[in-house]
């Protein structure tokens, strides 16, 4: 385990409550001590839930190091049934628990509780959030699946679908769900089951009477669709359905399966359209950087390079359950695969590939910040602005649509940024001057107490006296300040290559300390 200050998992007992929590009927126990219990504010903080998730802490003190901790773990697990009277209880102890080696699994089997109790064996030095969701979500099927039958299918009944693999905390899940949902009734699918989001104990037991599944998040749903395969024989939609062509890629692979029309799906997606338009042609050869979970990163690449007609500079992930999948997708871009679950190495590796847009998580986010380079988020780990109250899908044919406007507006937005930037001399755009759509002929005054902003100042300055200089400027030469500041006034579609070229030139000329002057050596050189 590696103490960090950013994770972009949690440890595998957090997973197991992602899954408790997006469904009904089921409660965890947690044998865990006091300071093991801010799992809450993932659920009701950042992903805005109204209620409190099912799960109930032992929350031990070192005090009771020397007493039976056995004891207060049963006792708190007959509590938990007698107070919420679940369907379903999994239990389980924290990393921290973990070493003092209850056996909450031996103890709970034990106390003959009368429901089913699904004893969890999370490895949390080993093991993260996502393998524990999934590991979870696998136990909580084999025990209410073994042993049932399908359900004969009446006459004329519509074929049907496992929705599989969402869940509490996922990135837009519920939104997505909504889409794939819709999709499918308009090709005559009905949903037999959508689980674990929504779904209880009960639901799981029915799994079985589905025609085939769909995995709709790998992360979480692949174990259980190949146990469901394994033993019922049930097929598998694999294609994950982020972007227009993969959408219709997904239609196509349900069609076969159901055995019904893919025409009758109509294709809403302005997406194709728009990234043929005129207004879109300065996104074409856009360098862009990918780093999330494996699906979602894989996925963004596609639409990417084949939608967006971006060139993908750089593709990672930080679940190394999936490191093959990503490896294969970066053969297809010709690009180093990059699987990591440390930060600094994704720091890194942008600030050498200088690109023009990062599509990544809320660490990218901050990262992307940092260095003043555009970004959207794509995938998992999140904050509360990426849970959205309006419907935002990223799946299917709306999904589409909120891919362009959510990974177009940072280039847009910084274009027009860096538009005022450059005429804030202008007597219009002047800090000094009023609104202009208000039509006034003078100069608006100050607040007091406030200074006007030089030209040359960057839109973003991060000192309130001078701006920081900029952390993507840092390669190998050193550059000065008057370099540096001079850089920033340069568009920042086009910065990365100014730089690149600089630093190039400057190599070839034997320079080490690269200044003002070098920098118009540099453009007078590469304007021939």
């Amino acid at each position: 385990m590696q103490l960090t200050v950013w994770t972009y998992e949690g440890p595998p007992h957090v997973g197991a409550m992602r899954i408790a929590t997006a469904m009904e009927g089921v409660h965890y126990v947690l044998h865990a001590p006091q300071g093991d219990t801010y799992a809450d504010l993932l659920f009701t903080m950042i992903e805005r839930r109204g209620k409190r998730p099912p799960v109930t802490y032992t929350t031990f003190q070192a005090r009771d190091l020397g007493k039976d901790t056995a004891d207060l773990f049963q006792t708190a697990t007959r509590d938990a049934y007698a107070r919420f009277k679940p369907q379903a209880m999994l239990v389980g102890a924290s990393c921290t628990a973990e070493l003092i080696q209850d056996d909450p699994a031996g103890m709970a089997q034990a106390m003959g509780l009368p429901c089913p109790v699904v004893a969890l064996e999370l490895p949390s030095y080993q093991r993260k959030e996502n393998w524990g969701a999934a590991e979870t979500f696998y136990q909580l099927v084999r025990r209410m699946c073994s042993g049932v039958a399908p359900s004969p299918r009446p006459e004329g009944a519509k074929p049907s679908a496992n929705i599989l693999g969402p869940t509490a905390l996922g990135f837009r899940h519920r939104d997505d769900v909504i889409e794939i949902t819709r999709l499918l009734a308009t090709l005559g699918v009905d949903v037999n089951v959508t689980a674990p989001l929504g779904a209880t104990p009960a639901d799981l037991a029915r799994l079985a009477d589905a025609d085939f599944n769909i995995c709709l998040y790998p992360e979480i749903a692949d174990t259980s669709c190949r146990w469901l395969e394994k033993t019922y024989g049930q097929k598998t939609v694999r294609t994950v359905p982020i972007g227009h062509a993969a959408t219709r890629d997904f239609i196509a692979e349900v069609a076969a399966l159901a055995g019904v029309d893919p025409a009758a799906v109509l294709d809403t997606s302005n997406l194709p359209w728009w990234s043929r338009s005129v207004d879109s042609t300065y996104l074409t050869g856009k360098r862009v950087f990918i780093f999330g979970d494996a699906t979602h990163a894989i996925a963004a690449a596609r639409v990417a390079r084949d939608e967006l007609g971006f060139e993908v500079v750089g593709l990672g992930c930080y679940n190394r359950e999936f490191a093959r999948d990503l490896r294969d997708a970066a053969k297809l871009y010709g690009v180093e695969p990059l699987i990591t679950d440390d930060y600094l190495e994704v720091e890194d590796a942008i600030q050498a590939l200088q690109p023009e847009l990062v599509l990544g998580t809320q660490m990218e986010r901050h990262i992307a910040k940092r260095l003043r380079i555009p970004c959207a988020v794509i995938s998992a780990p999140v904050h509360v602005q990426d849970f959205p109250a309006r419907y935002s899908p990223q799946m299917g044919f709306e999904g589409a649509n909120v891919l362009f406007d959510t990974w177009v507006h940072p280039l847009v937005m910084g274009l027009e940024e860096h538009l005022l930037t450059m005429f804030r001399d202008d007597f219009e755009f002047s800090d000094a001057s009023g609104a202009s759509h208000l039509g006034h002929g003078h100069a608006a005054p100050l607040p007091a107490g406030a200074a006007p902003v030089a030209a040359d100042e960057p839109v973003h300055p991060v000192a309130a006296d001078r701006p920081a200089p900029d952390p993507a400027l840092a390669g190998t030469r050193r550059w000065s300040t008057d370099a540096e500041k001079e850089l920033l006034k340069i568009p920042f579609f086009v910065r990365g290559k100014a730089r690149r070229n600089t630093e190039k030139f400057a190599a070839e000329q034997g320079v080490t300390a690269i200044t003002l002057d070098t920098l118009y050596d540099a453009k007078a050189h590469y304007a021939r």
